[in-house]
């Protein structure tokens, strides 16, 4: 009888000692558990992402609309005979674009 005492104390020892520590731990399972809720978070973003650019491919496939859109933000290209005008805002400084075009001009 003593020895199957041992024997059953011994065994939920190590049972605890499974279920607190080893592999498969309640750590484990929670740090697991976090990991996972962060790569569901970062799929999402990218999935939106995925999305936003197969809506912008899908545009410039077929119009011509968003590629005269993309010229003129990305590549600041106009139409002929447009005009085009630059608003400079008098509060922000724009000192470095004229050092840098007093420099070039320099050399």
């Amino acid at each position: 009888m003593r020895f199957v005492l041992i024997f059953l104390v011994v065994l939920l020892l190590w049972l605890q000692y499974e279920l607190w520590v080893g592999k498969g731990s309640l750590t484990e399972v929670h740090d697991l558990t976090a990991v996972i809720e962060i790569q569901k978070k970062e799929n999402e973003q990218l999935k939106e992402r995925n999305e936003s650019l197969a809506a912008e491919v899908k545009d410039l496939k077929s119009g011509m609309e968003a590629i005269e859109e993309l010229a003129r933000s990305e590549m600041g290209m106009i139409k002929k005979d447009e005009i085009f005008y630059q608003i400079v805002d008098p509060n922000k400084s724009n000192s470095s674009f004229f050092l840098k075009q007093n420099k070039d001009s320099q050399k």
